[in-house]
């Protein structure tokens, strides 16, 4: 019998497919192939690739080896010669090959759970931030996470985290801060769920609460936080005082008690969303809690104090989140917020006024909870709204006695 002549490097530098279309097998020996075909998008372009052709337990198989341009006539013959000795071996070499494939997902599988709890939540955080309404926010998120939780949890790899540590994380504090504790636990539960959609980690939530972490902890820690707010019969006082500062964020404050506006909606405001015309800011969905866009009428001492504002950046107030709060503080130590402001409003306009509860709701941007409410009141009762703000305006600039002081909250 005459033996099989092997491909040269011209043969396979030259040699075309048939005219059929089918892919043609150059035989080298020793089960190897170089398959020829057209490319469909350009048919004078041939394709080569070599082939390991073998039988198993009966059966045909083709097993590729790799394009021509990556793997040359001396790799091929040398890939084929470990390929047979497998068969001598007993061994699919086709199947030995999915199980390499297989080995090779399971360690990175392995490898990616190894991320530690830390990376899972900045990065949960860099893909959530978009969606929260201010950069406080962000901030919050990160300042507990590392103070309550990366002590315990921030070098664990995020698959070995059990319902112990999560216990073991919020037991130092879900009696002495329940609010702050609750927080911390849903924060926790989150980035633990982002790692389980990822694929970091599988199971069950070790931090979910109900049937799970509420049969462990008392429900104290659910309770809701109300800010501390001034009277309302204190603010001509505060405001007084506050006008006499000329700095930056005594306007920003100045501006959220006249709006009743958020912290982080007024230090987000840009130029582009006031109309000193028509004495209206409108602020987007995007930077508001409930994603509605709120308009919010500008009272004479807002517009005088927006105009006198230096316009040198896109931002009216470009300072820090806890600009507000710091100086609040100062003027007031013991225990007000600046949100709590918000209250105050909302007590005032309840005790000294006749505006119905739509207004005073629509006024802080709070959702209508009653949804026929809701389902008649499509407007945003602007007129009616301006109305209100001008006398919270009026009530704010109330001449101060002579003499007259403010008892510090928590002083009474």
């Amino acid at each position: 019998m005459r033996a099989l002549k092997r491909l040269t490097a011209r043969q396979i530098a030259t040699a075309k497919p048939g005219s059929d279309r089918r892919a043609s097998m150059l035989p080298d020996g020793g089960n190897l192939y170089l398959q020829l075909s057209r490319d469909k998008n350009d048919h004078n372009h041939i394709r080569r690739s070599w082939v390991f052709r073998y039988e198993y337990l009966g059966q045909r198989h083709d097993m590729g080896l790799g394009p021509l341009h990556s793997l040359d006539l001396s790799d091929a013959r040398a890939k084929a010669k470990i390929l047979r000795q497998q068969l001598r071996d007993q061994i699919d070499p086709l199947a030995a090959k999915r199980q390499i494939k297989r080995d090779q997902l399971a360690q990175l599988a392995a490898r990616q759970r190894a991320i530690t709890f830390r990376q899972c939540a900045e990065r949960c955080i860099a893909a959530h931030e978009d969606s929260w309404s201010n950069a406080k926010h962000r901030e919050q998120w990160t300042q507990s996470l590392e103070k309550h939780v990366y002590p315990v949890l921030g070098d664990l790899a995020v698959d070995d985290i059990t319902t112990a540590h999560v216990i073991k994380t919020l037991e130092p504090i879900w009696k002495t801060i329940p609010v702050t504790a609750n927080r911390v636990r849903g924060r926790i539960e989150k980035v633990l769920g982002w790692a389980t959609v990822r694929g970091f980690r599988s199971g069950d939530n070790p931090a979910r609460w109900r049937g799970h972490l509420q049969e462990l902890f008392a429900a104290n820690g659910r309770t809701v936080e109300h800010f501390a707010a001034m009277p309302f019969a204190d603010v001509p006082v505060f405001m007084a005082e506050l006008r006499q500062r000329d700095t930056l964020a005594a306007r920003a404050l100045e501006l959220a008690i006249l709006t009743a506006a958020r912290t982080g909606e007024v230090l987000g405001a840009t130029r582009h969303e006031i109309d000193l015309a028509a004495k209206t800011w409108t602020i987007p969905a995007k930077r508001m809690k409930n994603k509605k866009q709120q308009r919010i009428p500008l009272c004479d001492r807002a517009i005088a104090l927006l105009s006198a504002l230096p316009r040198e950046h896109a931002r009216i107030f470009p300072i820090g989140s806890r600009g507000l709060l710091d100086l609040l503080q100062e003027m007031r130590p013991g225990g007000a917020t600046v949100h709590g402001f918000r209250s105050s409003f909302r007590d005032w306009a309840a005790e000294r006024t006749n505006y119905a509860n739509i207004v005073l709701e629509q006024a802080l941007a709070h959702t209508v909870g009653n949804k026929v409410e809701a389902a008649y009141r499509r407007g945003d009762l602007f007129e009616k709204r301006r109305r209100l703000m001008a006398d919270w305006a009026q009530w704010c600039a109330r001449p101060v006695p002579t003499g007259a002081t403010v008892t510090a909250i928590g002083a009474r």
